[in-house]
């Protein structure tokens, strides 16, 4: 049964809520993370991505970074652009892309769930990625990026949610990028309990995305407990920052592929090869998309090719096997192209949905052979996967929009500073 609790947020004041908000740190490089920085001088990527205020001399992993990250936030609280709710409080937190919407309920996980998975995992983390988040959340003494999870959709969280929404937000506003953030404060016992009580009578819950934060989320809680061995498990450190979404309004995108050679192969030995699992068919200049699991789009020397997985792949039945990245990857990039392990293959790009086929055709006519517009990750399929106890490729989903960083803060004892 799943510990979903409200808590004391640190949040920033309603006049500055739109210019704190900020996407997360891993979705930028280092100039661009500077570039946003100096863009807007309030943005959270100041805290996040701290070495964007020091000399590019600086590694972005050194000691110094996460020093500065904790002086960028504690001068901001004290100089009044964060606040902290007097009571613990829940907060139901709308994201609204392209006149669709989502509403999640911010909150705090515990990390015991996720020990014993009824926080459900579906990728790998990479180590070094896990270090820079410990380093960040334990000398900050403060979780600033929320993990992004969901739950099978439930009528009575849906009842409390659209009640509170009746209500005047906290927060409203459309950031640079179009998508529109509103937030309420949920501060009633008689809604505080109902909700507790409901995620007490769910048995899973699933990360949707941030699988890095959670981890180091999760190991900064342990190293806490070991520091504390009188620990009772009520302590801030053993939870972690979330947003709750109902899986019935969540939208996966396409995670599209792009390889930077034919693997010594001419175009049409690579059509032939390509033919033996898939069908192959000539679409031509009009970008491609795929319609349906089991057919894929490929851009080729100019020209759009529509792909279908051939009869004898269909009957796959292993979740992860049946992925259409695993059936990309296991007939087509690994034999054909040669690429064994697209974690560290520098032969191939991912590249994220929300940038179109127009991204895949420009990078075909700048530094790629060859790149595939996929057909998106449903939610079934990652709940399944996770369900099994096993992993997703890298790579599998991409979700939007994506959570503002900034916005909720959640400390793991005493003063952030």
């Amino acid at each position: 049964m799943a510990t979903v609790k409200p808590f004391f947020c640190i949040r920033p004041r309603a006049d500055v809520a739109d210019r704190v908000a900020a996407l997360p740190y891993d979705v930028y490089n280092r100039s661009e993370a500077k570039k946003e920085t100096l863009r807007e001088p309030l943005s959270f990527l100041k805290i996040d991505r701290a070495e964007t205020q020091l000399p590019d001399t600086v590694d972005s992993y050194d000691s110094s970074v996460y020093k500065k990250a904790r002086e960028l936030l504690r001068d901001r609280i004290q100089d009044g652009t964060f606040l902290e709710d007097s009571e613990e409080c829940y907060y139901v937190y709308e994201l609204i892309m392209d006149g669709r919407s989502q509403t999640g309920i911010v909150a705090c996980a515990s990390i015991d769930d996720y020990l014993n998975n009824v926080i459900m995992k579906h990728e790998n983390t990479r180590e070094d990625k896990e270090i820079d988040r410990i380093n960040h959340v334990d000398i900050c003494n403060a979780q600033t990026g929320p993990i992004f999870l969901a739950y099978r959709s439930c009528a009575v969280i849906g009842e409390v949610v659209s009640e509170v929404r009746k209500e005047a937000p906290i927060y409203r506003f459309t950031a640079v990028d179009g998508i529109t953030h509103i937030v309420w404060r949920v501060s009633e016992k008689e809604r505080i309990h109902a909700i507790q009580e409901v995620f007490a009578g769910i048995d899973r819950i699933y990360i949707a995305d941030g699988h890095h934060r959670a981890a180091s989320a999760v190991k900064v809680g342990l190293k806490r407990r070991k520091e504390n061995l009188d620990f009772t498990g009520k302590e801030e450190f053993n939870y972690f920052l979330s947003v709750l979404f109902p899986h019935d309004q969540l939208k996966i995108l396409p995670y599209n592929r792009a390889v930077k050679d034919l693997n010594g192969l001419t175009k049409e030995e690579f059509l032939r090869k390509a033919g033996e699992h898939f069908t192959v068919s000539l679409v031509g200049k009009k970008a491609y998309s795929p319609k349906k699991k089991g057919t894929f789009g490929m851009y080729l020397d100019g020209d759009w090719y529509a792909l279908a997985i051939k009869d004898a792949l269909k009957t796959i039945r292993d979740p992860v096997a049946s992925m259409d990245v695993s059936l990309l990857q296991d007939y087509l990039l690994h034999p054909i192209l040669g690429i064994g392990d697209p974690r560290v293959d520098e032969r191939i790009d991912f590249i994220g949905g929300i940038r179109g086929n127009k991204e895949l055709e420009r990078r075909g006519n700048v530094d790629i052979a060859v790149a595939f517009s996929m057909y998106p990750t449903s939610i079934t399929e990652l709940f399944e996967v996770a369900d099994a106890g096993m992993l997703m490729p890298p790579k599998s989903t991409w979700f939007e929009p994506k959570l503002r960083s900034g916005l909720f803060i959640h400390k793991l004892s005493g003063h952030v500073q």
